[in-house]
């Protein structure tokens, strides 16, 4: 019996949800069928594909091997689809980004409704999450991260560089000592990342200038920013986050300076998509436009 292409897909979606219940709810099946589906594929193939135990269902060696034609098939199902459906003069369909909470909060909301504006029929999902998006199990068509992953077959692009200064509220320096070298930064409060909880090392900042304790810590930087803009202490701050919060003030300015780079990371796989290729184009345009714009407007 030759496998089913909606088998492939249950196979793929149980593979990334590593379960049946998950598979079921992408897919809108219920766990049975899925189940069913899964033993149809592993009695055409004549070799388990995944090994079950409490924790979940997890690839076989054969079923590792199975997963790379699988998405290629998957891709060239999507390309087959959209040569079908000509091309068009705006982008239409949904696209999902995963990104941190510094781009998902600040950059991504103008530059997608920009993009929104020029293709209407186009729907735009941001993934706002403070870890790694895990594109292997399909939580997003793309990804902006802070550093170039190296493994899986991806593809990486990076969009732009960008700067970061300490910052505190106005009302904070004028209520607390003067702050002119980095000594002076004993004894002041210091918002920051929860340390067990930084998810990659590009964003450990207060480490990289050589501050130990933070007093006050979220996974978030939007809660970060709104720690200092309340005068509760000093944090590091994207430049490009500033003009959104006109009473911090940057500080240390020549002696703590700090940059970073985002990425957009994809299926090796899409590049055969003109609709995501074009899609991906205009985003890196607008991020790097928007970071442009924004950090023009912190220093001004």
């Amino acid at each position: 019996m030759d496998p089913h292409w909606d088998d492939m897909k249950v196979f793929l979606a149980v593979a990334r949800e590593e379960s049946l219940s998950g598979a079921g709810r992408q897919l809108k099946l219920d766990p049975a069928t899925v189940g069913r589906r899964i033993a149809r594929l592993e009695a055409a193939y004549d070799t388990p594909l995944f090994a079950k135990s409490p924790q979940g269902y997890t690839l076989t060696a054969a079923g590792e091997r199975l997963l790379s034609h699988g998405e290629q098939a998957e891709a060239a199902m999507r390309s087959a689809s959209e040569a079908l459906a000509g091309t068009t003069e705006g982008l239409t369909g949904q696209i999902r980004i995963g990104a941190p909470d510094g781009s998902a909060n600040y950059l991504l909301p103008q530059v997608c409704a920009q993009i929104s504006d020029e293709n209407p029929d186009l729907d735009i999902q941001i993934l706002a999450l403070p870890r790694v998006i895990n594109l292997s199990r399909r939580e997003a068509d793309m990804a902006v991260t802070v550093s170039a992953p190296t493994a899986g077959h991806l593809l990486v692009q990076r969009i732009t560089d960008y700067r970061l200064h300490m910052v505190a509220s106005r009302r904070y320096l004028r209520t607390h000592p003067p702050i002119e070298t980095l000594a002076d930064l004993r004894g002041h409060r210091m918002i920051g990342y929860i340390p067990d909880m930084i998810f990659d090392r590009e964003l450990d900042y207060l480490n990289d200038i050589g501050i130990e304790r933070v007093a006050l810590a979220s996974n978030s930087v939007s809660v970060q920013l709104r720690q200092a803009g309340h005068g509760s202490g000093i944090c590091v701050a994207h430049d490009f986050t500033l003009p959104f919060h006109g009473n911090l003030r940057r500080i240390l300015t020549d002696q703590v300076s700090l940059t970073r780079s985002f990425y957009l990371v994809r299926h090796q796989g899409d590049q055969r998509s003109e609709r995501l290729n074009r899609f991906a184009e205009a985003l890196t345009r607008g991020i790097r436009d928007e970071v442009a714009r924004l950090e023009a407007d912190a220093t001004s």
